[in-house]
C-alpha cells in the first residue's frame, strides 16, 4: 500500500511529513536514520543519501527485484526506487530523463551515479548487443574515474571534473549507446597538490601496475619518490590497490574498444606529463647581461623527445624562450627562471587537459548510438556540490556558479511540477513565496554586467591587467548590489569587518556568504598557452600528442584569442541547463555526514552546513508550501477504510465517494482537505499523522477482534478434531480387535489344513518310491538274464583273437578322435608361432612331435614360395651365414638385424672407382673397405676389397688400382676368432702364383657378409665348401716363415678395430673388445 513504507520506518522516511518543519527537527530525523543505517530519505520524490562509509548489504539482486517496478512511495526509501521511476517513466510514459546527484566532495556522488548505473543494467533488457552496450557504459567509469579522480583531505576517491552522460533507449527501454559531457577538470592538480592530497590515480596506478617491459618502455621508474609532481612522495590508499586498478583500466579501455596502439599512445602521453614535472630549469644570462634560463638536465629532455619524437632543440627552445609578434616582425625573447616554470607547468596542464578531453572524446565515439532510430534520453548527472574553503578562488567561483544555476532550475522545476499537478487534479493555485537566486545569477553571469564579463574585458584590456585593477571595477559596479560586498563596499557603509581581506570580495549565495580571494583569477581565467609550445607539440610525430594542438599548424595559425575560461565554462553551463530544462528531473543530494570518513560518526556542523548548502529546508517547504501529503484514492481507501462503519470493512461504490464518507465521517477540519480528479490532498503532516494514530488504534481493536474471533474459533476447531479423532480411534479398536480375533481362527484353519496336506503327501511320496524301487530290481534282473542268456547262446562263434581286434578298433577310433581334434585347433600359420596342441593320450607324444615337425615346415615351404625372389636370395644368404658361423662366432647375432647388401663402395656413382669397375666386368659380388694388417709391424693400411665370382681384388684407395688379384681356386681358408670383431685370416695355397706372398691378415666391418659371400662365390665357382677354421688361435704363413696369432679379448676399449702387435718373430697379438 502507498505510503506504507515511508510511514512505517524509522523517523520521518519523507521530510515533507516532518512536523514541526525547522533545521533543528529535520537534523535530528536524518541523524536518527543515519544512526540505524537508513540512509536514505525522500523529499518528495527527492532523495537524501548520506554517506555510510562501510558497505551495507542494501545492493543485492535480491534488492533490485524489490524495487523493479515498484511504486515509489510503495518501499523504504532507496536510491533504486528513483532510478526505477525515471526509467518506468522513461520507458512506459515516453518522457526524456534527467538525474541529477549533487554533494560536496566526499558526499558520495561518483557512488551514487555507479549505483543508478548498476540499477539501470540489471532492470533492462538482456541479449548480446545489449549486453555490449551495457558493458562499455559501465567500463567508462573506471577509465573517467582513473584520469579524473584524485585523493583529497575530504575524499579517497574525489571526481575532480564535471560529469553528464546521456544514455540513448530504444522504445523497449533497451540501452542503444551514450554521449558523455565533461565540465571543468581540475588540471592544477597536475603540477600542484597539497601534502597529504594525491594527484590524479593514473599516476600512481600506471607505476604500480605497469609491467617492468612497460615502465622501461615509457622511460619510468616504479618509485613514485622520482617525480616532482607527485610531491616526490609515495602516498598509499588504505584499502586500495593501484595495481589492480590499474589492470582494471586496461581492461575497460579494450572492453570500450582502445586498440592497443591507442591504449600505448595514452600511456606514452601520462608519462611525458609525469617526467616534464622533473625537467629542472639553471639560471644563465646572455651576452647582453639578461637573465636567462636553461635546461639544467638534458636526459630528462630527451628522454621526453625519445617518447614523443620531437627534435630536443625544439622542445628545449620553447621551454626556455617565448617569440613575440610586433608589426610583422617576430621577437625571440629568452625567459626567467620563474617564467621557465610557469611555461612547463602550462604545458603540463594543458597536455593532460586536452587528453582527458580526447578521452571522453573517443569514448563517445565507441557509445554513441550507430541506428537512426527513435531514441529516449535519460540524463545522469555528477557534478561538484557547493564549495566554501578557507581560502575560495577561481575555481570555487566557478563550482559554486554551477550550483547557483542548479539550485534556480531545481526550485523552478519543483515549483512547476507541483502546479501542474495542482492543475491536472483540480486544486485552485496558491502562489508560493520562496527565494529567487536569479539575482545572484546575474550577478555572475549577465553578458554586460555580470562578474564573468567584467573579468573577461579585464583580461582582453590593453595595459597593466592585475586581480587589483578587476576588484576596483566589481566594486564601482556593484557598490549598491545586495549580494555583493567587499572592503570598499564596507567601508562606504559604515561596516567593520575584519573577516573580509582587502583583496577579496564576497557573494550571498543562497547557501550562505562566500568570500572569494582575487588572487590567480584573470590568470585563471586566461588559460593561455604560448604558441611556441602548441607549435612544438604540433611538430612531434606521436600521433595522439601531434592531435591534441591542431593550433600549431602554421598554415592554419589563427591570431584570434581563445575563448577565456570562464566565458567556456559559462556557455557550457548554459547547454547543460538547456538540456535540462527539457528533461523529467530527478534528484539525488548527497551529503558528507563526517570529515574522518568514519561509519557511524554524524557531525552536526558539517551536515547542517550541507543542509543549508543544498537547500533541503528551502525545497521541503516549497513542497508543502499548499498540501503537504496527496495520495490515489484507491490507496487511501485501503489504508483508512477501518475508520469508518460504512466504507468498513468493503466499500462497494467509487473510490472517490468512499474517500469522502470516510473523511466526513471523523473530526477533521474540511479546510484541511481537498478533493482532486485522482488524489486527496492533506493540508497538514498533523492530519495526516492524526489519522494514522487513528488507523493504529482501530487496527489494535480490529486486532483484539480478530484474535478473539480466531481462538474461538480455534477452540471449535479443536473440539470438533477431537470428538472426530475419538470416533475415529473407537471405530479402528473395534475393527482391530475383530481383525485379530478373525487373524488367529485363520491361522488355526490353515494350520491343520497344512498339517493334513503335509500327511498325505508324504504317505503318497512314499508308496511312490516303493513302486519305483521295484520297478527298477525288475529291470536289473531282467536285464542280467537277457545278456546271460545271449552270451550263452553266441559263446560258439567268439574268435579266438576278438580280444586284439577290439584292441585296434579302440585304438584306430582313439587316433581317429585325435586328428579330427587336432584338424580343428591347428596354431597359426606365422612361422615363428611355435605353439602346438599337446597329445590327448601318451601313446601319441612321438606322434604328435612329429606331425607338429611336419606342419611347421609345409608352412616355411608355404612362407618361401609366396616370397620374392630378391627377399628369398637375402634369406638364402642368411641361411648360409648360420649354416657357417652360428653358435661358433658372437658377431652373428649383432649381424642378424643388418641386411647384406654387396656393394659398400658406391663404385657406379664414383667416378674415381670406374678403372675398377672395368676390371670387375660385371662379376662383381661384393665390393668393401678392409684394413689390412702389415706382417712386420701390425699395422693395419685401408685396402678396397673386391669379390667377383673368379677372383678377389685388393686395390689402394687413394690411386683405385689393384695391387694384389687372387684367384678363387688358389684360396685354401679362411680363419676367424670366436669374438664380436672382423679380423680373419686369407690362408693361400703355397703352390699358387698369390702365395708365395704368404696368407693375408685383413679386418672388415662386415666379416659375417664378406665371409658367407666367398664361402658361396667358391662353391659355385670350384664346387667345393670354403674350409672355415673359428678359433682365437691359429697358425699363418708368411713369405718364409710362419708365426702364430692369437686372438685376445680386452675390456678397454682402444680403438675402433682390433689392434695388432707383433711380440716376437714368431707370434703376433690381436686385441679385441
Amino acid at each position: 500500500m502507498e505510503a506504507m513504507a515511508v510511514l512505517d520506518t524509522i523517523g520521518v522516511g519523507d521530510l515533507v511529513l516532518l512536523d514541526p518543519l525547522t533545521e533543528d527537527t529535520l537534523m535530528q530525523n536524518l541523524e536518527k536514520r543515519f544512526q540505524h543505517k537508513e540512509i536514505y530519505t525522500y523529499i518528495g520524490n527527492v532523495v537524501i543519501s548520506v554517506n555510510p562509509y562501510q558497505p551495507l548489504p542494501i545492493y543485492s539482486e535480491k534488492t533490485v527485484e524489490e524495487y523493479k517496478s515498484c511504486n515509489f512511495f510503495a518501499v523504504k526509501p532507496h536510491i533504486y526506487a528513483i532510478a526505477d521511476d525515471a526509467y518506468r517513466s522513461l520507458k512506459e510514459q515516453d518522457k526524456d530523463q534527467c538525474v541529477l546527484i549533487t554533494g560536496e566532495s566526499g558526499a558520495g556522488k561518483t557512488e551514487a551515479s555507479k549505483l543508478v548505473m548498476s540499477y539501470l543494467a540489471a532492470v533492462c533488457g538482456k541479449g548480446e548487443q545489449v549486453n555490449c552496450v551495457k558493458e562499455q557504459l559501465l567500463q567508462s567509469n573506471p577509465v573517467l574515474e582513473a584520469f579524473g579522480n584524485a585523493k583529497t583531505i575530504r575524499n579517497d576517491n574525489s571526481s575532480r571534473f564535471g560529469k553528464y552522460m546521456d544514455i540513448e533507449f530504444d522504445f523497449k527501454g533497451d540501452p542503444l549507446g551514450g554521449v558523455i559531457n565533461n565540465y571543468l577538470l581540475e588540471k592544477s592538480r597536475v603540477v600542484h597538490h597539497v601534502r597529504g592530497e594525491r594527484n590524479f590515480h593514473i599516476f600512481y596506478q600506471l607505476l604500480a601496475g605497469g609491467s617492468d617491459q612497460l615502465l622501461s618502455q615509457l622511460k619510468l621508474e616504479r618509485n613514485c619518490s622520482l617525480y616532482g609532481y607527485l610531491n616526490r612522495e609515495a602516498p598509499s590508499l588504505q584499502g586500495v590497490d593501484d595495481a589492480a586498478n590499474f589492470r582494471a583500466v586496461q581492461d575497460a579501455m579494450r572492453a570500450i574498444g582502445f586498440s592497443p596502439s591507442e591504449v600505448t599512445a595514452v600511456l606514452e602521453v601520462t608519462a611525458v606529463v609525469l617526467k616534464l614535472g622533473n625537467v629542472q630549469l639553471g639560471e644563465q644570462f646572455q651576452a647582453s647581461g639578461a637573465e636567462a634560463c636553461g635546461i639544467r638536465d638534458d636526459k630528462v629532455v630527451w628522454e621526453i623527445c625519445q617518447l614523443i619524437q620531437l627534435s630536443e632543440t625544439v622542445l628545449e627552445q620553447a621551454l626556455c624562450s617565448r617569440t613575440v609578434e610586433a608589426h610583422q616582425e617576430k621577437v625571440v625573447t629568452t625567459l626567467t627562471i620563474s617564467q621557465g616554470y610557469y611555461v612547463r607547468d602550462a604545458l603540463a596542464k594543458n597536455i593532460y587537459n586536452r587528453l582527458f578531453n580526447w578521452l571522453v572524446s573517443r569514448i563517445n565515439e565507441s557509445i554513441k548510438v550507430k541506428t537512426n532510430e527513435q531514441k529516449k534520453v535519460m540524463g545522469v548527472l555528477d557534478i561538484y556540490g557547493f564549495e566554501i574553503f578557507q581560502n575560495n578562488s577561481f575555481e570555487q567561483f566557478i563550482i559554486n556558479y554551477c550550483n547557483e544555476k542548479l539550485q534556480q532550475i531545481f526550485i523552478l522545476l519543483t515549483l512547476k511540477e507541483e502546479q501542474e499537478e495542482y492543475i491536472r487534479e483540480g486544486i485552485t493555485w496558491t502562489p508560493v513565496d520562496f527565494f529567487d537566486n536569479s539575482i545572484i545569477c546575474d550577478l555572475i553571469e549577465d553578458s554586460k554586467g555580470g562578474i564573468l564579463a567584467m573579468l573577461d574585458e579585464e583580461c582582453l584590456r590593453p595595459g597593466e591587467v592585475n586581480e587589483a585593477t578587476f576588484l576596483n571595477k566589481l566594486n564601482h559596479v556593484f557598490e549598491k548590489h545586495k549580494h555583493y560586498e567587499s572592503r570598499v563596499t564596507q567601508n562606504a557603509k559604515h561596516i567593520m569587518d575584519a573577516s573580509l581581506p582587502a583583496n577579496c570580495f564576497r557573494i550571498h549565495h543562497y547557501a550562505g556568504k562566500v568570500t572569494y580571494n582575487v588572487a590567480g583569477f584573470i590568470e585563471k581565467n586566461n588559460d593561455l598557452l604560448f604558441r611556441d609550445l602548441s607549435q612544438a607539440m604540433w611538430k612531434a610525430k606521436h600521433v595522439l600528442l601531434h592531435s591534441l594542438f591542431p593550433e600549431g599548424d602554421l598554415q592554419k595559425a589563427s591570431l584570434k584569442r581563445p575563448p577565456t575560461t570562464g566565458s567556456q565554462f559559462k556557455a557550457s553551463v548554459a547547454t547543460l541547463m538547456k538540456n535540462l530544462y527539457s528533461k523529467n528531473p530527478n534528484y539525488i543530494r548527497c551529503i558528507k555526514p563526517n570529515d574522518t570518513k568514519e561509519p557511524a560518526v554524524f557531525t552536526d556542523a558539517l551536515v547542517r552546513a550541507q543542509v543549508r548548502y543544498l537547500g533541503l529546508l528551502e525545497n521541503v517547504r516549497v513542497r508543502r508550501a499548499g498540501y503537504a501529503y496527496r495520495q490515489l484514492y484507491n490507496p487511501c481507501l485501503e489504508r483508512y477504510k477501518m475508520l469508518c462503519r460504512e466504507t468498513w470493512p468493503r466499500w462497494k461504490g467509487n473510490a472517490r465517494d468512499g474517500v469522502q464518507s470516510l473523511f466526513s465521517s471523523l473530526p477533521i477540519d474540511p479546510k484541511e482537505l481537498a478533493y482532486g480528479h485522482t488524489k486527496i490532498f492533506i493540508r497538514t503532516p498533523r492530519t495526516l499523522f492524526d489519522l494514522e494514530d487513528r488507523r493504529h488504534r482501530r487496527v489494535e481493536e480490529l486486532a483484539a477482534v480478530i484474535q478473539a474471533t480466531f481462538r474461538a474459533w480455534k477452540c471449535r476447531k479443536n473440539y470438533q478434531q477431537i470428538r472426530k479423532s475419538q470416533i475415529l480411534i473407537s471405530s479402528w479398536f473395534r475393527g482391530h480387535v475383530q481383525k485379530k480375533k478373525y487373524t488367529k481362527i485363520k491361522m488355526a484353519a490353515l494350520l491343520i489344513q497344512a498339517y493334513i496336506r503335509g500327511w498325505k503327501s508324504r504317505r503318497l511320496l512314499w508308496e511312490l518310491k516303493e513302486q519305483k524301487k521295484c520297478t527298477h530290481a525288475a529291470t536289473i534282473i531282467s536285464a542280467y538274464w537277457r545278456g546271460y542268456q545271449t552270451r550263452k547262446g553266441y559263446k560258439k562263434y567268439f574268435r579266438s583273437g576278438a580280444s586284439e581286434c577290439i584292441t585296434n578298433f579302440i585304438y584306430r577310433r582313439l587316433v581317429q578322435k585325435f586328428l579330427l581334434g587336432l584338424k580343428n585347433s591347428l596354431p597359426s600359420m606365422t612361422v615363428t608361432d611355435h605353439a602346438w596342441p599337446p597329445a590327448p593320450y601318451q601313446f601319441l607324444t612321438v606322434t604328435n612331435k612329429e606331425l607338429k615337425n611336419i606342419f611347421h615346415h609345409w608352412r616355411c615351404k608355404k612362407y618361401r614360395d609366396q616370397l620374392p625372389p630378391q627377399k628369398k636370395e637375402a634369406l638364402q644368404d642368411k641361411l648360409c651365414a648360420s649354416e657357417l658361423f652360428r653358435g661358433k662366432k658372437s658377431l652373428y647375432l649383432k649381424s642378424l638385424p643388418q641386411p647384406f647388401q654387396g656393394e659398400y663402395l658406391g663404385l657406379k656413382e664414383n667416378p674415381k672407382y670406374r678403372k675398377l669397375q672395368t676390371t670387375a666386368d660385371g662379376k662383381l659380388v661384393m665390393a668393401d673397405s678392409v684394413r689390412k694388417v702389415n706382417r712386420a709391424d701390425g699395422k693395419a693400411s685401408p685396402r678396397i676389397f673386391l669379390l667377383t665370382k673368379s677372383h678377389i681384388i685388393l686395390a689402394d684407395p687413394k690411386v683405385a688400382q689393384p695391387k694384389t688379384v687372387i684367384t678363387l681356386s688358389d684360396i685354401d681358408s679362411v680363419s676367424v676368432s670366436s669374438y664380436a670383431d672382423g679380423f680373419f685370416v686369407l690362408h693361400i695355397r703355397e703352390s699358387s702364383t698369390a702365395g708365395t706372398k704368404g696368407d693375408f691378415l685383413l679386418i672388415s666391418d662386415h666379416l659375417i657378409e664378406l665371409v658367407t659371400r666367398l664361402h658361396q662365390t667358391l662353391l659355385e665357382a670350384t664346387k667345393q665348401k670354403l674350409k672355415l677354421q673359428v678359433a682365437d688361435e691359429f697358425l699363418v704363413k708368411f713369405k718364409q716363415s710362419s708365426i702364430t696369432v692369437k686372438v685376445v679379448e680386452t675390456a678397454e676399449k682402444q680403438g675402433a678395430a682390433p689392434i695388432c702387435r707383433k711380440k716376437g718373430s714368431r707370434r703376433m697379438e690381436v686385441l679385441v673388445h
